[in-house]
């Protein structure tokens, strides 16, 4: 049994009665916009990131390589992705992650509200969405929703037990109102949307 399991098998002990989630009902009037993907791609570049919309048919690997030409150590495990010089899968440690300066991963749920993606761990060690000097997150356009109510709605973690929102870069500002980027996090996300049509 792991630590996580251990935990919660007594917590499980302690608490006498369960209950059932409440069902959510949105308010009407709830978050909604026109052009979700127009959205989505306004508030991540207000909040530092980007939104890159790509074509019928374009190459990931060269969009990739043209937003970040200078790019050296590029991690990924997602097959389609042959720029990447090495699967972070791969790696022993997470120590092994340092250094990282692109990783290219799979986002599942975009939200137009915030342009924060949801991403359920898809690679072994999380650390690499922290790790790397710039993240890009490939996202189905189709899976972008309104509101983070949209959002909770459809998360699912996987066996890793997991995920996160991601909603640009790391940012991070004092009392004397001086904004730090990449404190403790990626210096710049770029968010590619892709579309199965």
């Amino acid at each position: 049994m792991s630590s996580k399991e251990e935990i919660l098998s007594r917590i499980r002990q302690t608490v006498g009665t369960g209950y059932a989630m409440p069902e959510i009902i949105l308010p009407a009037g709830a978050v909604e916009y026109g052009d979700k993907t127009a959205q989505f791609a306004a508030v991540s570049e207000s909040v530092g990131g980007r939104a890159v919309v790509a074509g019928k048919g374009a190459d990931l690997n060269e969009m990739i390589r043209s937003l970040y030409p200078a790019a050296k150590t590029i991690a990924s495990n997602i097959p389609e992705i042959t720029l990447a010089t090495f699967n972070p899968d791969k790696t022993g440690t997470p120590y092994e992650l340092d250094g990282t300066e692109l990783a290219v991963v799979r986002g599942e749920i975009g939200v137009a509200e915030n342009g924060a993606v949801w991403i359920a761990q898809n690679v072994k060690e999380k650390a690499l969405y922290f790790i790397a000097e710039y993240l890009v997150i490939l996202l189905d356009a189709e899976k972008i929703v309104h509101n983070m109510h949209e959002a909770y709605r459809q998360i699912r973690l996987n066996d890793y037990g997991f995920g996160l929102f991601i909603s640009g870069p790391s940012k991070t500002a004092d009392i004397e109102q001086a904004l730090v980027t990449g404190a403790h996090g990626a210096k710049g996300v770029t968010v590619i949307l892709t579309s199965a049509v």
